[in-house]
């Protein structure tokens, strides 16, 4: 049975997203928006900049880079495993893209059929 598309599961997915923002960058996001289709959770999110990652960029801008995408794969496997202990879904894969530049990111979270 998939994950209903109701204002009670998008805001329980939004505070879990945000948290996860909180644990890894210390604050949340200045926007974010979650919607749910059959089996897929889509997540767009507006980060706020980092003054380290700033600062980051400035000095070493491929060690920037490097810190995203291993950043960005942590949010993944921590957004599985908080999905899967808090809101018993069965996630098939977590798929995520993020523009350093403007500090978007894109979560799909696709949930196996027979949830």
């Amino acid at each position: 049975m998939p994950l209903i598309d109701s204002n009670e599961n998008r805001k329980k997915l939004s505070h879990i997203y945000n948290e996860i923002a909180k644990e890894l960058f210390g604050f949340g996001t200045t926007m974010l928006k979650v919607s749910i289709d059959h089996n897929i959770i889509t997540v767009h999110a507006k980060h706020r900049r980092s003054p380290r990652s700033a600062a980051l960029e400035g000095e070493v801008p491929s060690l920037k880079y490097e810190v995203d995408y291993y950043m960005s794969s942590i949010y993944k496997r921590k957004i599985r495993e908080r999905l899967e202990q808090e809101l018993g879904l069965s996630i098939e894969a977590v798929l995520r893209d993020y523009d350093p530049s403007t500090q978007w990111a894109i979560t799909n979270v696709i949930l196996h059929e027979n949830d």
